[in-house]
């Protein structure tokens, strides 16, 4: 018998703004009793970090005050704790204010807002006492989560609550404004380890906490707003009056102003409830299954297609180093370049059975197979069988992104534009996340730093999700049956514009370090650090490809950036670029990254124009073949010397950078060539998609600069002795001898060898052929040097790059006297080494074909090291002479006009490499084999530097050639002993042309102190 009406109880109605307001309080009152506390009791030892203590740190960190001590880390979590609950709460509170039947976003806002709790819970309660790097990416992730939060969340605030609307909008932008300096202040505690840096750190580390409570606190006024309660009690109503409360339908509009009321009925035990049948119960479980799945699969189509554009970037920047291995071997043309013909493949399309299969789904998805195996090539061992299989894979790629761009109708040709941005974007991001390589590029492999396996299975999942892809998107249709845009584009400017543009963001924006490293001038540093920096560059990219977007959503705007006057403005940040150092030139770089990825869509419109006007067969053949062409070009202005008619294009990057921006050019809206506005349509879920994915992107690249930040100090490996180590490498452009990258190879061998100065030659790889890359990041990061990267890629020379555990008081870039060979690059540097200064010198002077060049060259580095005589001097270069051979060779001329010795005079076999010295005490001499790294062994010189203001007494040649036996020597002066032939050697180096070291004594004064005179 149902109890009655008068015997029930009143209902509890709770106000869901309430549970906001304990969140809030909650929050505040877990950070800043932990504070409180901390500081009473444990002031001194919360401030201490590994560089300073009070009084130079006197305020805590977020971490130091929450993790480090009892009682305020246990007060701390139990608060916390306690709020777990409402804060998972006003993330199911605020999904059901803002979902909607007509998007998805609300929902994936939902699944942000629980992996960012989730994310809050893991770095509050694993502290970085008890796991420091745990603690820090989970920090990470919880700040790179806040990016779609926020803005999502501000996205789809009514426009009606303007109190919550401002509070979101001030608190965002304050709190993505507090991570610049906070990032800059945790730089300079962590790299250069300035005292009282952490103290201004935690500033703003504390008041990120206190803006994300501020933040989330607005949902309170958004729930006062609606007026959304929550009731748990008896209904005094019948059940079927409740049962319409249950089933009313979901607003779907995120602003209608009518206040969003919800009244949630918990039953009494004795109280009826009505069931649905088993079949009615099946049939709502698979309708709302189908319903989530219908939601989400935009954003997985979305996903899958930006991979699959990733995928096709990865083979086709991959092509250019994998045939140029063979080219540096045969330094000049091998034959293997004909494989960048691979690219011209879209001339397939104009057989007509062929393009409409190309146009198919089965044919687009048996392409996108093919394109995988240029990256299933990586299990090959042979450099040929891989660069046959990138070749076919490229040819695949082309056709298959030629059938995407230029195939499909008037509305697709702006998303599917944005989606090859993106898939651009993400491989730059990928290299940078990874050491300066893509991860599934075929030339590197576990070993080396790939994620070959991961990157394949993750593309095998986005071409199932196309082959299996719902009906409603409809496989791209052949170009023929979509309707011809109004303005007449002719075929052969849109194939000069559209292959100029593809070579523009291959050779510029390929890699974020590279805009870098044309503005590099050396120490004291003055401009953008590559290794710290490059996600300003991204974020340029982002805000080009951003602005595009935002434009495409309207036909009225979509076409804006196609004006003269735009282009006018690239080409002048082109020309400040090329023209200035430091940061005025990256900002130039700058400029051309917004320019070149603001014209994403307004290239790929008018190409297609272009292409259905004249012929896509010859449109997209045409414009890879321009490609080809600057590929070939941008070579050309280094390597002249070794190709026929390379010396038209010598030293000549401001013409090819000068054609690039006229062939760009063409894409603009001109009078005379009769190329009119063309209208971009992107529908508004479609722009919010693309731009959350950029804000996702540029967190990952901040996310990937922290992660990467060296935590190795540089410092010397024997500062006791005052013992230096030196060595000179010639590592062919960081191709080892199987084709593969050769980084982590040349880490090894420079960290078993302990060198504290090391100079590395052929290292300018911020060109197309070497794949856009910094050989110099796992070394910097693993090991911690200082590096030099040396003359940028606009200096036309093979690279020199110095790293040095000393501190770099200052470095000059020279290029050496050429006239008839290629430049010749040289550093020179002052290292503070235990208190002196001494000068380092790494060059790499010309071929045996430009006997006048060597003796240039020879005769301005002896000036270099004269000028600076008798103070000490170390030599590390490629000479290219016979030891004592007489003028003009170089050898007597360093030796003699520079006023330097030669690291051991007697040693009659060498050619290339040299190491010379002045002012210190030699106590070593190493030669180790190249394994299989590069075609050039290491040499390797060990000194000891006199103490300051102190010069060697006796320089004679008897003193300085008393060999000696290592064990003679304090174990100190030691070089590895697994490295002895006899022993085997470690990974394929070993002592050779001695099959030890040299050993030499030294004077009493060079192993203690001397005394006063």
């Amino acid at each position: 018998m149902a109890p009655s009406v008068a015997g029930k109880r009143n209902p509890f109605a709770l106000h869901a703004s309430t549970i906001a307001r304990a969140h809030t309080y909650l929050a505040f009152a877990a950070f800043l009793s932990a504070l409180a506390i901390g500081c009473a009791l444990h002031y001194k030892k919360i401030v201490k970090n590994g560089v300073a203590g009070y009084p130079e740190e006197w305020f805590p960190s977020v971490s130091a005050t929450i993790g480090d001590w009892y009682p305020e880390r246990n007060i701390f979590q139990i608060l916390i704790a306690i709020n777990a609950g409402p804060r998972f709460a006003l993330v199911a509170l605020q999904y059901y204010l803002h979902r909607s039947a007509t998007s998805s976003i609300p929902g994936f806002l939902f699944l942000v807002g629980l992996l960012r709790t989730l994310s809050c819970g893991g770095w509050v309660f694993i502290t970085s006492s008890d796991d420091h790097d745990v603690h820090d990416v989970l920090m990470v992730s919880y700040i790179v989560l806040n990016l779609p939060w926020m803005f999502g969340s501000l996205a789809f605030t009514p426009a009606n609550h303007t109190a919550a609307r401002r509070r979101r909008r001030w608190t965002s932008i304050a709190f993505f404004g507090s991570l610049v300096p906070m990032i800059y202040f945790f730089i300079q505690h962590k790299v250069h380890r300035i005292p009282g840096a952490y103290t201004r750190y935690s500033f703003f580390e504390w008041s990120l906490i206190l803006l994300d409570v501020m933040y989330d606190s607005s949902v309170e006024l958004d729930l006062q707003a609606a007026d959304l309660k929550m009731t748990v009690g008896n209904f005094v109503a019948s059940s079927s009056e409740a049962d319409k409360i249950a089933d009313a339908p979901l607003s779907s509009s995120v602003s209608a102003p009518t206040p969003v009321a919800a009244t949630t009925a918990v039953k009494s035990a004795g109280e009826s409830t009505s069931q649905p049948n088993g079949k009615e119960a099946t049939a709502t479980k698979a309708t709302a299954t189908q319903s989530l799945y219908s939601c989400a699969q935009p954003t997985v189509s979305f996903v899958s297609d930006v991979y699959l554009s990733y995928m096709f970037w990865s083979v086709f920047t991959a092509l250019t180093p994998t045939l140029f291995y063979f080219s540096i071997w045969q330094l000049g043309i091998s034959g293997q370049e004909l494989a960048l013909l691979s690219s011209l493949s879209p001339l397939l399309l104009g057989i007509p059975p062929f393009k409409g299969w190309a146009y198919s789904r089965e044919g687009r998805t048996t392409l996108h197979v093919l394109t995988l195996v240029g990256l299933a090539s990586y299990l090959s061992s042979s450099p040929m069988t891989r660069l046959l299989l990138v070749s076919f894979a490229n040819s695949a790629a082309t056709v298959g992104a030629t059938a995407v761009w230029f195939g499909g109708d008037d509305e697709g040709v702006a998303y599917q534009a944005l989606v090859t941005g993106l898939g651009f974007l993400m491989t730059s991001l990928s290299k940078h996340a990874n050491h300066s390589n893509n991860p599934i590029w075929p030339f590197v492999n576990e070993n080396s730093g790939g994620c070959n396996k991961t990157g394949i299975a993750l593309a095998l999942l986005a071409i199932l999700e196309f082959a299996y892809r719902p009906v409603q998107s409809q496989p791209v249709k052949p170009a023929k049956s979509a309707p011809t845009p109004a303005p007449q584009t002719h075929w052969f400017p849109g194939a000069i514009f559209l292959g100029s543009f593809i070579f523009s963001l291959h050779s510029l924006l390929g890699d974020p370090s590279t805009l870098i490293a044309w503005s590099w001038t050396g120490y004291p540093i003055t401009g953008p650090i590559p290794s710290q920096h490059g996600s300003l560059t991204h974020l340029a990219q982002v805000l080009g490809l951003g602005l595009a977007a935002f434009l495409a959503g309207s036909a009225s705007t979509s076409d804006v950036l196609a004006h003269p006057l735009y282009l006018a403005l690239g080409s002048a940040s082109a020309y400040v670029m090329y023209t200035y150092k430091d940061w005025t030139g990256y900002a130039g770089g700058l400029g051309v990254a917004a320019f070149l990825m603001s014209l994403v869509p307004t290239v790929w419109a008018r190409a297609r124009a272009a292409a259905l006007d004249g012929g896509v067969a010859k449109t997209a053949a045409v414009a890879w073949l321009v490609v080809c062409f600057f590929d070939v070009a941008s070579v050309f202005t280094v390597a002249y010397a070794f190709v026929p008619g390379g010396e038209y294009f010598r030293e000549r990057t401001n013409w090819v950078l000068a054609a690039q921006f006229a062939g760009i050019g063409l894409a603009f809206r001109w009078p005379a060539l009769g190329n009119g506005s063309v209208a971009l349509t992107l529908s508004k879920r479609a722009q919010y998609t693309v731009q959350y994915a950029l804000a996702l992107l540029s967190a990952l690249s901040l996310l990937a600069t922290l992660y990467h930040i060296p935590t190795v100090v540089p410092t010397p490996h024997r500062p006791g002795p005052r013992i230096v180590r030196a060595g000179i490498w010639t590592v062919h452009f960081g191709i080892d001898n199987r084709g593969r990258d050769s980084q982590r190879l040349m880490r090894d061998l420079i960290k078993d060898m302990e060198l504290d100065v090391v100079g590395l030659l052929e290292t300018d790889l911020h060109r197309v052929t070497f794949g856009n890359r910094d050989l110099t990041r796992v070394i910097a990061e693993d090991l911690g040097f200082h590096v030099d990267i040396g003359p940028g890629p606009n200096q036309h020379t093979w690279g020199a790059v110095l790293l040095s555990k000393f501190p770099i008081i200052n470095s000059t870039h020279h290029l050496l006297p050429s006239p008839d060979g290629e430049l010749a690059p040289a550093i020179e540097a002052y290292l503070n080494m235990f208190g002196t200064p001494v000068k380092v010198i790494v060059s790499h002077n010309g071929q045996e074909e430009t006997p006048l060049d060597r003796e240039l060259q020879a005769t301005e580095l002896a000036r270099i090291m004269a000028e600076s005589y008798p103070d000490p001097v170390i030599f590390l270069g490629y000479v290219v002479t016979k030891p004592h051979a007489p003028r003009p060779a170089p050898y007597q001329i360093m030796v003699e006009d520079g006023k330097v010795f030669d690291i051991d005079d007697e040693d009659a076999d060498r050619w290339c490499e040299y190491i010379f010295y002045r002012g210190l005490y030699r106590t070593s001499y190493a030669r180790v084999s190249r394994g299989i790294v590069t075609d050039t062994e290491m040499q390797i010189g060990q000194f000891v530097v006199p103490p300051y203001k102190r010069t060697i007494r006796d320089d004679s040649r008897t003193a300085r050639y008393l060999r000696s036996f290592k064990e003679w020597l304090p174990e100190d002066h030691w070089f590895p002993m697994e490295y002895y032939p006899e022993l085997g050697g470690k990974n394929g180096h070993g002592y050779h042309v001695f099959n030890t070291p040299l050993y030499y004594k030294l004077p009493d004064e060079a192993l203690g102190t001397p005394s006063d005179d």
